[in-house]
Order: structure tokens, then C-alpha cells, then sequence
């Protein structure tokens, strides 16, 4: 069944969309904002809280990036007259970034100004290394306007402690994951088990520090491994939060972290550009394909 289920995977970018509907389902939470809200409220009713993604990255044109930029600004304000427990998640390149870097930063900083007045929190997705530094610059720039934005780093770069000393500071919130793009060893480690040695670091070194981590993984040895460091080093529960992909399957986990009274925050991609995003998730997690298809001919 493996095999096949990873067979399966392999193929879906051959397949037309429709046939793997049903698989992506289980990652993405609809094309539109209003199912991407019925997910979230699910979500918080079940003690989670979440972070909301409109799929997509590297926009054509200046319009393109403006409509993006005013579909989080309507998302922002839903999630606030919803009263729901989320912040947004961005792309600078979804953003314009790739475009040109004014245009991208104009764009976060709008939605900078739009998350502080509906009291919503606005992270600044880490892409690949050409973008490393403008990230870090415009999500200070951005902390300026509204103290609620956060931004991501990855765990398998060299650089990645190092920037932890230079951005530490009490409003620091830092997403921390390994990382998923492609770089070379000269920038980038190679080895799964240095990259998980060097989060455990970048984990500890933010505990020592005045910022909060966002411990974001679904590798169940390094959450074992996170959580001993937490508890041999009497970490309080409001200095961080596990984060986790929506529909990534993690067993009873999640739970165990809520009962022990950590904060679990799910991140819940939706939006037109599923298809590829699905494709990725299914190729890390093809086990999840057999899952879906017991579950259709049950129905």
C-alpha cells in the first residue's frame, strides 16, 4: 500500500484537478475565505488556535499584488468580526516583493496597519534564501507600525543563530521551522538530524532570550526533544506555542500538547492555488492518500 500511495502521489501533477479534490481536502481549507472560516471556528471550538494563508507566491503584476493585499485586509476584518483566535500568514513575494522590493514592502505595511487596528496578528512567511534578509528588514519595519507582526526562520540555514542574536527582543515572535526549499550546502544543512540539532539550539537560544518561539514541526522525535528542553528548563507556557500544518496527521499529539496546557496553533492554508499545495503535502505524507480513498467508499 505504501508503495502505491507514493506511486500515487508521484502522479497527481499528471492528473486533472478535479480527480484529487478529495485528497487535497484534507490540507486546505476550501478556495474561499467563508470556508477557510467555518474551518477556523472548528478549530477554536476544539481549543486550537490558528493562523489563516491564502495560497499562492510570486505575483505578475502590481495589480495582482493590490488584489492580494485587499483580500487580507477583508480576511483581517472577518477574522475580527468573527471574533475568532487567528492571525494571517503572508508571502512578501504573494505581496509583490518579487516584482519590486517598494511594492512589496508598501504592501506589508498596509496590512501592518490594517492588522493593529482590527487587533489581528500578521506573520511574515519566510521564503527562500534570495528574500532571507528583506524579510527580516521589512518585518522590522513592519514591527514599527503594529507590534503584533511576527516573521518565520528555518533551522537548516547556517545563519539561523546568529540572526536570532541580532533580532531578539521582547516583541520578537518567530515562527520557527526547518525549512523546505531547496539550498545548497554552502548556506544550508544538509543532514536531518544537524537541521533538528540546530532547531533545539534555536529553540534554547530564543528561551534565553526575550522574544517568543513558535515551535512549528510535525517530527514527533524533535517535539520529544522540545519539550524536555522546555520542561528541564521550567519554560512558562505563555513564553511560546507549537504550530502545526492543517490536516497533517500527528496522531493523538496535538491533544497531549493541549492537556498539558500549551498553546497549539494550526495553520490553515486555503485559496484557488490548492492543487500545487496539495501536491507537495501529499507527496511528504502519501500515507494520507489511502486514508482518503477507505473513506470514500465508505460513504
Amino acid at each position: 500500500m505504501s508503495l502505491l500511495n507514493s506511486s500515487i502521489a508521484a502522479l497527481m501533477h499528471l492528473a486533472p484537478k478535479w480527480l484529487f479534490r478529495p485528497f487535497a481536502n484534507s490540507y486546505v481549507a476550501g478556495e474561499s475565505i467563508d470556508s477557510a472560516l467555518k474551518v477556523v471556528k472548528t478549530l477554536n471550538e476544539k481549543g486550537f488556535s490558528a493562523t489563516m494563508d491564502i495560497l499562492g507566491e510570486n505575483v505578475n503584476s502590481e495589480e495582482e499584488a493590490t488584489q492580494i493585499t485587499n483580500q487580507y485586509t477583508h480576511l483581517i476584518q472577518q477574522i475580527s468580526q468573527a471574533e475568532l483566535d487567528s492571525t494571517i500568514s503572508v508571502k512578501l513575494t504573494h505581496l509583490g516583493l518579487g516584482i519590486d522590493p517598494i511594492i512589496g514592502e508598501n504592501n506589508i505595511l498596509k496590512l501592518a496597519q490594517v492588522g493593529k487596528e482590527f487587533h489581528v496578528g500578521v506573520t511574515i512567511d519566510m521564503e527562500n534564501s534570495p528574500y532571507t534578509t528583506t524579510t527580516f528588514n521589512m518585518y522590522e519595519k513592519a514591527l514599527s507600525v503594529f507590534n503584533g507582526m511576527g516573521t518565520v526562520i528555518q533551522a537548516y540555514l547556517h545563519r539561523s543563530l546568529k540572526d536570532i542574536e541580532k533580532l531578539n527582543a521582547p516583541l520578537l515572535n518567530l515562527r520557527i521551522c526547518k525549512g523546505i526549499y531547496r539550498e545548497s550546502s554552502d548556506i544550508a544543512i544538509q543532514d536531518r538530524n544537524a537541521i533538528n540539532d540546530n532547531y533545539v539550539e534555536m529553540a534554547r537560544a530564543m528561551f534565553n532570550g526575550t522574544g517568543y518561539p513558535c515551535l512549528a514541526t510535525h517530527d514527533l522525535d524533535l517535539l520529544d526533544r522540545l519539550e524536555l528542553l522546555i520542561e528541564d528548563n521550567n519554560i512558562s507556557s505563555d513564553r511560546f506555542e507549537f504550530q502545526v500544518l492543517y490536516g497533517v496527521p500527528m496522531g493523538d499529539r496535538l491533544e497531549r500538547l493541549k492537556t498539558k496546557g500549551y498553546k497549539v496553533r494550526v495553520y490553515v492554508p486555503f485559496g484557488e492555488a490548492w492543487f500545487e499545495y496539495a501536491i507537495r503535502r501529499l507527496k511528504e505524507n502519501p500515507t494520507i492518500i489511502s486514508y482518503v480513498i477507505k473513506n470514500m467508499f465508505r460513504k
